[in-house]
């Protein structure tokens, strides 16, 4: 059983947790990522490892609120516990010692975003972190990004904070007035994609973390390969992060895409959730 430490509401959907988990804090490095249960019959849910103290053993999980596990969840508060936590899981990210580096995060991505920046931060790499949301009202981390961050920007679709586009716009004025030697980027597939070709021109080397249907998170079930540089991989085990340049979006988003009936269907739950 996993202690429920704190619980942080950081929009409408979006909670921040901290859990007592001190085997895998101890051991979880930036970019790899946990499997929580809520108790004995419940789903197996992969959640990023948004921040972690090795010294406290406690691990901080961002999610938002869109699934039935992730609703349930939600409703837990601090002194509660859940049944699961495993991992850590996956790769960690390899930074290869840049000197200068672009953390860029899309929405919910940037609970991803900001370890890959405190990381860079804490190594001593010149960071600017470009973080990118709808409207003011979902922006998240934005004091955590500062503080981990010598540039700090943020964009909004529609212009309600900071600058009114995308995280790309930003980026391409950076990449066209300096030298930069990584760009992270972690968000919806599309606005990865766009920052790949964008960075692609430039030849900067570009990791993405990928999010493709996970189940086993040990590469046995398949459910979450993809395919990267014409090769198929498994992200749970081979990842997840990536080379932004080999990465076969369309194929991730169709691949993403093949449950969303279901997957919309989470109002059949209410019943179970309000029970």
């Amino acid at each position: 059983m996993f202690e429920i430490l704190e619980k942080k509401q950081l929009n409408e959907q979006v909670t921040a947790m901290t859990i007592s988990a001190p085997f895998v804090a101890k051991k979880v490095k930036p970019g790899q990522f946990v499997i929580i249960r809520i108790d004995e019959k419940g789903e197996r849910v992969p959640l990023t490892v948004a921040d972690f103290d090795s010294n406290k053993g406690t691990l901080t999980i961002i999610f938002q609120a869109v699934g039935f596990t992730t609703k349930k969840l939600a409703t837990l508060n601090k002194g509660d516990f859940i049944t699961d936590c495993v991992g850590p899981l996956g790769q960690p990210t390899e930074f290869k010692a840049p000197q200068k580096a672009i953390v860029i995060g899309g929405g919910v991505g940037c609970a991803i975003a900001y370890p890959q920046a405190k990381a860079l931060h804490n190594m001593g790499v010149d960071t600017t972190v470009i973080a990118g949301f709808r409207n003011r009202d979902i922006v998240i981390l934005e004091e955590e990004m500062r503080n981990v961050s010598d540039s700090y920007f943020v964009t909004t679709d529609d212009g309600s904070y900071g600058r009114k586009g995308f995280v790309t716009d930003v980026l391409k004025e950076l990449i066209e007035k300096d030298t930069y030697d990584l760009v992270i980027a972690i968000g919806p597939i599309p606005m990865m994609k766009f920052v790949s070709k964008a960075t692609e021109q430039q030849a900067i080397r570009t990791i993405v973390s990928l999010n493709p249907i996970m189940i086993d998170g040990t590469g046995m079930c398949g459910g979450c390969r993809v395919k990267v540089g014409g090769e198929v991989k498994f992200a749970c085990v081979d990842g997840p992060d990536f080379d932004g340049h080999q990465v076969d979006y369309d194929e991730l988003m169709r691949r993403n895409g093949l449950y969303r009936e279901e997957e919309a269907h989470a109002c059949r739950m209410e019943g179970v959730l309000n029970g």
